[in-house]
């Protein structure tokens, strides 16, 4: 797939602005993951854990197709975890699961090395 990528005319422009945008998404992301685990209010927490999410769907939704494969499947299980946790039992306890702030973390710290690598 990699190779087929780097057949289409522009696609360079539009990783770059994909690693370009990547830097603002992640920050927000971390934000938000960090504004969820000091919240003190299920509304604070699932407001937050759903900024994150959504911030995290348009990562998924784009990610693999622009060559960003692994990128892209972490994106898909921090949503998913947190897509799962808002609708069950506990997304009515005013506390933030650290199995979902761990997985944001190596989310963040993998945004990191890409933006890194593409700098």
């Amino acid at each position: 797939m990699t190779k087929m990528l780097a057949e289409l005319p522009g696609i360079e422009r539009i990783r770059k602005r994909f690693v370009d945008m990547l830097a603002e998404r992640q920050t927000q992301i971390a934000s938000h993951g960090l504004a969820a685990w000091d919240a003190t209010t299920v509304e604070e927490i699932k407001g937050n854990l759903a900024s994150a999410q959504a911030i995290l769907h348009q990562i998924a939704g784009s990610a693999g197709s622009l060559g960003f494969e692994e990128l892209g499947r972490m994106a898909r299980n921090c949503e998913t975890q947190i897509v799962e946790h808002l609708a069950g039992p506990s997304a009515n306890r005013a506390e933030c699961p650290i199995e979902i702030i761990s997985e944001l973390d190596g989310f963040v710290a993998q945004c990191r090395q890409e933006i890194d690598a593409h700098a």
